[in-house]
């Protein structure tokens, strides 16, 4: 968001004050930011320089006096740090001197309209500030709503195929000296893909297995592979065929504008196939955005008219209608618009839809016990709307789809930290809650700290050594006595331990070895559901036991709909059961946990 220009001047006590206190001058009197929240509440990855500096210590009150800024967050409500980012970043603005033109703008994925139900009015009052103090000067005129902007792109066609084709990437075309990376995969052939739910059960499950010998890819537990999916075959011909597209054509990018890069990851030249199935993503649901520049685009009056209605302010109820709640694709939309479709400019196709991006899976395997593999547990997306044909996810479909059975098969990846770090000391007890695929990362975890020796033993300092627990054992042994306890607790749900049991034989055969304490909660077993944090609750003494004095480090990962705030629920509970807090003491106690990263969170919409 900055220019180079950040100046740093030596202070009153000269260039050795200066290194301990530096004054800075942004270069531009206003600033808008807009920032995303990730993982737990950090920043974005193209954002951790910038937050890192702006965090210094040493910067001082009167750093941003000459500044105005707003901040715009987009976050998701689901998550237990909601737009943590954007809050943070907005307090640290106005603690260096800045002046907020208005509140942070809170955006929020969950809202039935989408973060625009905040953004919209937000914006007319910006707008009203920022033109109030920096008016438009009187030579420039307003560009009128329903013509388009430039494209960012024009696209230079080939009469033939070029003479130089790009080749594909391939294994011995990576950099031996970087790792692999978004600008730089690394094409894993694919070992395995096997479905591990049972014939009857509602969800197709794959255990997924990649061989990465040569590639320089290293991870921990915790850890999260990217895959890069493709659009289908089908898709891209039809989507061709709406735009009335030559998939054969090849093309060069020029930008319009010095200083302006070609997309990352688009080969130059490409032909239009290329850039239909492994670069637009044609299948997801289409942005206000959308309606707005393709509505500048058409020549058709009525589809114009009705696309300008879905892309005003008043029209969102009836965009959420059509488009969010039925998660029509924009392949959908365009075939509903076809004079529209038929009329896009081919220089504006990537103004239009958005790039493919990457989706990440939690590593569901160690290093250590699978040397040169990396496994991911993933679930095919897949559900019905009121629309005729299914809504399936992009990459776990494309990934569903193929079979090393027939032939060899490559899936361009990479890997990066996750959210979830594990504990060194092999003292450190752990306890771990993953229902369903959620078990994925904690699968990782358990292989690496049984690989490492790290599995515990139940220690009392009271009792000065290992003879019993100060919790009531019963529930494990009929004896009432557990002279060793692994320091590995798994809590695993699911609904059938004959259909979804993800990893049965491996719990059990690390239980047999004591080297894991595996507690289960299957839902539809019985007439009243049970799950996870249920168990939770029935075992409240050895949690509190293991949290509050063996200093045990809970972590929990899986969907993020409800089961979190149930699971956050049953800990405050346990609490003050258990621990005799009340009800603000329990919720700091929590709060202690997470600012300490004893309990750690991973979840998905």
């Amino acid at each position: 968001m900055w220019r180079r220009g950040w100046a740093a001047k030596p202070g009153a006590g000269g260039w050795r004050a200066a290194c301990r206190t530096w004054t800075l001058t942004p270069w531009e009197p206003l600033v808008i930011f807009v920032c995303a929240t990730a993982g737990q509440g950090e920043p974005p990855d193209n954002m951790r320089n910038f937050w890192r500096f702006i965090f210094r210590k040493n910067l001082l009150a009167t750093s941003l006096c000459q500044l105005d800024f707003a901040v715009l967050g987009l976050g998701d409500s689901s998550y237990a740090k909601f737009n943590f980012v954007a809050k943070k970043l907005h307090r640290r603005l106005l603690q260096l001197g800045g002046s907020a033109l208005l509140p942070a703008c809170l955006g929020d994925e969950q809202h039935e309209l989408g973060p625009d139900a905040a953004i919209d009015p937000w914006l007319v009052a910006l707008w009203e500030k920022v033109l109030g103090l920096y008016p438009v000067p009187a030579e420039l005129t307003e560009i009128p709503r329903g013509v388009p902007l430039p494209s960012t792109f024009t696209l230079q066609l080939f009469q033939d195929v070029p003479n130089t084709v790009p080749q594909e990437l391939t294994v011995s075309s990576l950099d031996p000296h970087q790792p692999p990376s978004e600008s730089q995969p690394f094409l894993a052939p694919m070992v395995t893909n096997e479905r591990v739910t049972g014939p009857s059960h509602f969800q197709d499950v794959r255990l997924i297995e990649f061989d990465i010998t040569g590639s320089g890819i290293s991870f921990v537990a915790g850890d999260v592979v990217l895959i890069q999916p493709s659009n289908s075959a089908t898709h891209a011909q039809q989507f061709c065929q709406v735009l009335g597209l030559d998939p054969d054509q090849w093309f060069t990018l020029q930008p319009r504008e010095p200083g302006v890069s070609s997309p990352p990851g688009l080969p130059q030249p490409c032909s239009v196939w290329h850039l239909v199935t492994q670069y637009l993503d044609i299948a997801s649901v289409p942005r206000r955005s959308f309606f707005e520049l393709l509505a500048c685009l058409s020549p058709h009056e009525l589809e114009r008219e009705k696309l300008l209605e879905l892309s005003s302010t008043t029209g969102q109820e009836a965009l959420c209608e059509y488009c969010s709640r039925p998660r029509r694709t924009i392949l959908e939309v365009l075939c509903d618009f076809p004079h529209s479709a038929g009329a896009i400019p081919a220089d504006y196709l990537l103004d239009l839809i958005p790039r493919i991006r990457p989706r990440a899976f939690s590593i569901a395997s160690s290093l250590l016990t699978h040397p040169n593999r990396l496994q991911i547990l993933m679930a095919v997306v897949q559900y019905q709307t009121r629309l005729r044909e299914p809504r399936r996810g992009l990459c776990s479909s494309w990934l569903a789809s193929l079979n090393p059975g027939q032939g060899s098969v490559q899936v361009p990846l990479w890997v990066r930290p996750g959210s979830l770090a594990f504990p060194e000391s092999p003292d450190t007890p752990v306890i771990m809650v993953g229902p369903g695929t959620g078990v994925a990362p904690f699968r990782a975890a358990i292989q690496e700290r049984v690989a490492q020796g790290k599995t515990g033993e139940c220690r009392d300092p009271r009792l000065g050594g290992p003879e019993a627990c100060s919790w009531d054992p019963s529930w494990l042994c009929p004896a009432g006595v557990h002279p060793t306890l692994p320091g590995n607790f798994l809590f695993f749900g699911c609904r059938w331990r004959d259909q979804d049991f993800y990893w049965e034989a491996e719990w059990q055969e690390l239980e047999k070895r004591g080297c894991l304490t595996l507690i289960t909660a299957f839902s539809r077993e019985q007439d009243q559901k049970v799950y996870v944090q249920h168990r939770l609750q029935e075992l409240g003494p050895l949690v509190w036991e293991l949290l509050d004095r063996r200093g045990a480090c809970f972590y929990l990962a899986g969907n993020a709909k409800f089961m979190p705030a149930d699971v956050t629920e049953a800990l405050t509970s346990l609490f003050q059961q258990h621990g005799g807090l009340s009800s603000p003491d329990a919720a700091a106690y929590l709060d202690r946990l997470q600012r300490t990263l004893r309990f750690q969170v991973e979840t998905w919409a």
